[in-house]
This record gives C-alpha cells, structure tokens and sequence, in this order.
C-alpha cells in the first residue's frame, strides 16, 4: 500500500509539473490544430461570418458586447476574457482586407474560455482582462477593401476623427486605458524579409509613438515581447520574419495609441509560399498566446531587445509571383512589331480565395532585379500574350510555343489552328506543365 501511494504521489507530482511548467510554440501549434473553431478561410470571412463565429463565443460563456456602428451601420463588437489586471487590447481588420488576425483571435479566446481547467490559463486569467475587437472596419470587410464607406483609411483617422469607426477605437481605449496594445494588420504578400528573397511570412513593430525617435519603457517593454514571438515563429518560419517600417505618422492609430499611453505591438501577416491562409491564422495564434505567456511569467523581461533591433526591415518591389525569364515575346495583334527577347514578371491580384486567381503583367524587360515565387527558363519558347499584346497591366494569360516550331502569328485563331505546347493561365499551367523549365 505504501508503495502504491507513493508511486500515485509521484506520478502527481510528476502531471503537476508538466501541467505548471511554461509552454512551447509547439505546445501552442499543437493546441490550435486539435481545436480551432475557425473553419473558413480569413479572406472568404464575411461580417455575417464574424458574428457566427461570436454567437460560438458568447455560448461558452464570453462576454460579447455589441459596442458601436460603422459608417454603413454595421454592428462592431468587442469580447473581454480575463480578471486580471494587466489590461491588453486587441484589433483586427481596420482594414477590410487585412483578414488573418480575427480568425487567430477568435480560436484564442475560444480556447481559453474553454480550458481554464490549465494551470497556464489560469495564470493568463489571473494576469490579464483582454477585450478584443475583432473586425473594425465591417463595411471594408464587406467589399474587401482596406478603406471604410468614406473612402477614408481608419487607420490615418486618429486626430482628426472623421470615421465612426475610429471614433469608436479612441473612445474604447481612452475609457480603460490598456497597458498594452495589438494592432493586427495584412501586409502585401510579396514583401521581403530584408534584403532576401524569401517572403515575410509576418513582420513586427514596436509602435515608440515619439516623433523625436526617444523611447520609452512601454517601447522597450513592446520590443522583449516582440522578441519572445521571434524566438517562437522562428521554429516554424525561420528567415521569414521582418520588421515593419518605423517611420512615425502622426495621423495613424498606433503611434498615437503609443503617445496616449498604450504601447502598441504592430503585427502585419504576410504570406508564405506553399503555406494557405490557415496556416498563417496558426502562426497568429502561436505569436499571441506566446507574447501573453512571456508577461504573464515575466520571461519578457530577462529577454534582450537587441534581437528586435536586428529584425531585417521589410522591402517591397523585389518580389513578384512569376517570373518568365528570355522569352521571345510574339505580340501578334501589333502586325509591325517584331519579337524581342525580353523578361516577363507576373502577379495575382489581391482576391478572397474564393474567387478565381487573376493574374496581371507586373514589368516587361531585363528584370535582374526581380525575383519571382517561381520562374522559368522560356529561352526556348516564344511568348505569346493569349489577346494578342503584352502590355504592363494586362492579363498574365500566355501561349508557349518551342522556337524550334515554325509558326504563322497572323493565322485565325491562333491557338486553336496551332495548338501551343504550353498554356499559362490564371496562374497555372492548364496545358504542358513541364514543358517550360523551371529555374
């Protein structure tokens, strides 16, 4: 019997211990995996979407509270978790096609209401009152577009208030005064992590809210915090992470939450290369709960802000979707115009995932200084723009043919009389992939 209870005593020990002990990013990824309620992908994600997800919420017990309008009278909610007293606020989608973060926010606060049986959640709930307003900018979200019904950019909308939508944001937080602020936003998907080629998958920026550039401690306390995400993301997209540009502006929401006294954590979701969207909503969840742990178990203050600092700054303008490299452009339609050897880049249009990718022509020419997701050695095929012309701009639907075909550009119906080899359309290959070599 002795030795039952002491086997029994320590085995308790032992699931006390793990149950107490801080947990991983992988513990975080695993636990959005097993029990995400988030089922659509954040880009098809409508307000109606939104409110059944929240109608989910206020079941198991959170407090959702209608809050405001927008400009199009749309309901703008916000949802509070937590009794402790460090005060944490979070939005999403002030502009309308910046979706990824509320669908992570819902799966957040889901899991933590239903679990609060966790030692770790208990200590979040002890720790922290989060209200979260997922979903500022509904009318945007509505069109999917980054401005509201105005036309206005909420987010330039902080002094002078034009927007119900910002007023509502100013009112929220001027009335509780939160200790910490997350701006959650989308960033273009063909942005860099510094000077690479790989894609910021997610980039960070801690808000200083100085116009002079001095910092503060809510700064510096934003830049730890920053870095244990780094530390977590880094486990699953290493050399995907940036930092966002730190140029003050003095209309925007984050530097003046900052200089009213909540410093702002800027977190922009880009896109990652054979990764969906879900797949970016995990990452969301994972940087979440991992900032929330590293103050609630005071790991962010042992961690050095030298590591935010040597975060690489996000480039633009380097990365496109295709690139078709020494094509022999065939612009049919154009009866003078001879073939030239030329560089082709294409990208798609920004879209809800439910639509259908279009593509565009992004730059015709030498482009060295381009780098595409995928590109290919067209050296030995002449292009031929499906309409006829290849212009900046236009539809990216392309006719391969091998040069070692001779072909009459002026026949009728040019792709029916003379099947090409391959096919290049709305992003795809929908005949001869393959055939075109991929660098």
């Amino acid at each position: 019997m002795q030795k039952v209870l002491l086997a029994t005593a320590t085995l308790f020990i032992f699931l006390m211990n793990i149950e107490s002990r801080a947990q991983t990013a992988k513990d975080f990824a695993e636990i959005w995996e097993k029990h995400h309620i988030t089922n659509i992908l954040p880009s098809n994600v409508r307000h109606k979407d939104l409110q059944n997800y929240l109608a989910k919420l206020k079941q198991l017990g959170l407090k959702v509270d209608e809050v405001g309008r927008s400009y199009g009278n749309r309901e703008i909610y916000q949802v509070e978790w937590g009794k402790g007293p460090t005060r944490v606020f979070l939005w999403s989608q002030m502009h309308g096609d910046e979706p990824t973060a509320t669908s992570a926010l819902i799966d957040m606060l889901a899991y933590l209401q239903t679990h609060g049986d966790k030692k770790w959640v208990e200590k979040f709930a002890e720790t922290f009152t989060l209200r979260v307003v997922p979903m500022l900018n509904p009318d945007g979200t509505e069109l999917y577009q980054r401005r509201n019904l105005q036309g206005i950019d909420i987010n330039r909308d902080a002094t002078n208030l034009k927007t119900p939508e910002g007023q509502l944001l100013k009112k929220l937080r001027d009335e509780w005064s939160p200790q910490i602020g997350f701006n959650l936003h989308n960033q273009q998907e063909l942005t860099a992590a510094g000077n690479s080629t790989r894609q910021a998958a997610i980039s960070f920026l801690a808000v200083r809210g100085t116009a002079d550039g001095s910092s503060t401690p809510g700064y510096e306390r934003s830049k730890r915090i920053i870095t244990a995400m780094v530390l977590a993301l880094n486990q699953f997209i290493s050399g995907y992470i940036g930092r966002y540009d730190e140029d003050y502006n003095a209309l925007a929401f984050g530097d003046n939450f900052s200089a009213w006294g909540t410093p702002v954590i800027l977190i922009e979701t880009g896109a990652l290369y054979g990764k969906d969207e879900m797949f970016l909503v995990k990452m969301n969840f994972v940087a979440f709960l991992t900032a929330l742990q590293s103050v609630a178990d005071g790991t962010e203050a042992k961690l050095s802000p030298i590591n935010y600092d040597q975060l690489p700054i996000n480039t633009s303008e380097k990365l496109v979707n295709f690139v078709f490299r020494r094509a022999t452009v065939v612009n049919f339609s154009e009866t003078r115009a001879a073939p030239f050897v030329s560089d082709v880049a294409v990208n798609f249009e920004r879209r809800r995932a439910e639509f259908i990718n279009k593509t565009y022509v992004r730059d015709v020419g030498g482009l060295p200084n381009l780098s595409g997701l995928e590109e290919y050695d067209a050296a030995g095929f002449y292009l031929v723009p499906r309409f006829g012309k290849l212009r900046v701009g236009e539809p990216g639907e392309f006719l391969f043919y091998k040069k070692s075909r001779t072909v009459d550009w002026n026949t009728p119906n040019l792709e029916t009389a003379a099947p090409p080899d391959a096919v290049f359309s709305l992003g795809k290959w929908t005949a001869g992939e393959g055939v075109v070599p991929r660098k």
